[in-house]
């Protein structure tokens, strides 16, 4: 029996995505989560109205739900019309063209010159419109609202949270490798609007995105000086450093709330993991012993900490309460375990694991179990989130001369993209979705 509409049969594609079952008698086009995966077939139309604007708009829908992998949008040479966004399409012209889901859209302008912006998504199977929105936003936005489309669609069709309206900060590297310049800078998810944060007079590295706020933490050094954890707001552009002149601190992770940060402290041959408000710039010690405790994480409730530790003799990877409670291993098996990240899901821990010179970007349960790799190679690290906890951002580096670049992987490994960059690249942080921020 054939489902009668688009949203009937896609209700289903999260059941496929988690590894669950489908109904007996559903016909279901997408199998992610099985063996032969098949993206979706899409139309987006160029959007009516102000041509160039409507273009550009409709462009970043199409980039992005081809980029997302869930998604394949149809050659324009291959449209059987150009729908008027006002007209109803002619389903059985798109269906002829094997086109299940279709969005049309206008952008024009009110007499102030404030940008209006449309769309609809229309289900070809049943001739019915699923979705539809108007954005009202001055006319330098206008990519930003092909982004806030992108996300309405594909999480109308899949169920699953945007990630499209987000930024990506990492560390440009440029120059030989016995002289790199190491920058902060930020851009939208698909490479647009880059700009520097910081000049590169000190080399960056390990930046993290507050899951709460537009703030970015990271650690800093100037040649002869010790590194310093600093945090920059990207909305004031004001800046503030952390931690101690005398100790080092690295790895800095905010709470869920963006409140507190917690980093690695070192002293000595040891590093422990502490927690700093960063208001009163109080601080409290979460772990104290003889190992280096780094690379510490907050789930998204705030309940626990994930992190990483060499006190079992090799680095792996433990989870504890915030409070440092009940310390407990959860990565096994050949090689070492490093720099987790906690799915904003709170479903999945994302890691490095190293074994025999390669390095695999792998996921498992908070508990340890169900670990899987994602994508394994020389040389991959340092793995973030996405908003929706669906894909996973990292850095690759093939050695040599050349220097890393980002790479996205879904959670499934099915699915792996570029993320394009002016130069070199690594240390990858992944912001929260920037609507209502």
């Amino acid at each position: 029996m054939m489902l009668r509409s688009l949203s009937q049969r896609l209700a289903l594609l999260a059941l496929i995505l988690f590894g669950l079952s489908a109904p007996a008698n559903a016909q279901l086009q997408l199998r992610i989560g099985g063996g032969a995966f098949q993206p979706m077939p899409i139309a987006i139309t160029d959007f009516g109205g102000d041509a160039s604007l409507g273009l550009l708009v409709s462009s970043v829908v199409t980039n992005n739900l081809r980029r997302s992998g869930y998604f394949t949008p149809l050659d324009k040479a291959k449209f059987p019309e150009s729908p008027g966004f006002d007209a109803v399409p002619g389903f059985e012209k798109w269906r002829s063209a094997g086109v299940q889901a279709l969005v049309t859209g206008r952008v024009g302008r009110d007499a102030s010159g404030k940008l209006k912006v449309e769309f609809r998504l229309w289900d070809v199977t049943s001739g019915q419109q699923m979705t539809g929105q108007q954005y009202g936003t001055d006319p330098a936005n206008a990519r930003r609202t092909g982004h806030l489309i992108s996300d309405a669609v594909y999480s109308k069709i899949t169920g699953l949270g945007g990630w499209f309206d987000s930024r990506i900060a990492f560390v440009d590297e440029s120059g030989s490798k016995e002289n790199r310049r190491k920058r902060l800078m930020v851009m939208d998810q698909d490479g647009a609007n880059v700009r520097a944060l910081t000049g590169g007079e000190a080399s960056v590295v390990a930046p993290r995105y507050s899951p709460a706020t537009q703030d970015i933490a990271y650690m800093t050094q100037t040649s002869g000086q010790q590194p310093r954890i600093q945090v920059i707001n990207l909305e004031t552009g004001t800046r503030q450093a952390i931690g101690r002149m005398d100790s080092m601190s690295t790895s800095p992770r905010f709470s869920p709330d963006g409140r507190r940060l917690v980093m690695s402290v070192q002293q000595g041959g040891n590093a422990d993991i502490v927690a700093m408000d960063l208001a009163s710039k109080s601080q409290t010690p979460i772990t104290n012993g003889n190992a280096i405790d780094t690379s510490p994480t907050f789930s998204p409730d705030g309940s626990k900490i994930v992190f990483e530790s060499d006190r079992g003799g090799s680095q792996q990877v433990y989870v504890m309460g915030a409070d440092g409670s009940n310390p407990t291993r959860i990565s096994f098996g050949e090689g070492s375990a490093s720099q987790p990240a906690w799915s904003p899901r709170g479903d999945l821990i994302a890691f490095t694991r190293q074994r025999k010179g390669s390095f695999a970007i792998c996921v498992m349960k908070p508990d340890g179990s169900g670990e899987r790799v994602l994508t394994e190679g020389f040389h991959n690290e340092g793995p973030t989130f996405a908003p929706n906890g669906q894909y996973v951002l990292f850095f690759r580096d093939p050695g040599g001369e050349g220097g890393g670049k980002l790479y996205m992987v879904d959670i499934t490994g099915k699915v792996e993209q570029p993320v394009p960059t002016p130069s070199y690249a690594s240390d990858p942080t992944w912001s929260p979705l920037l609507a209502g921020r």
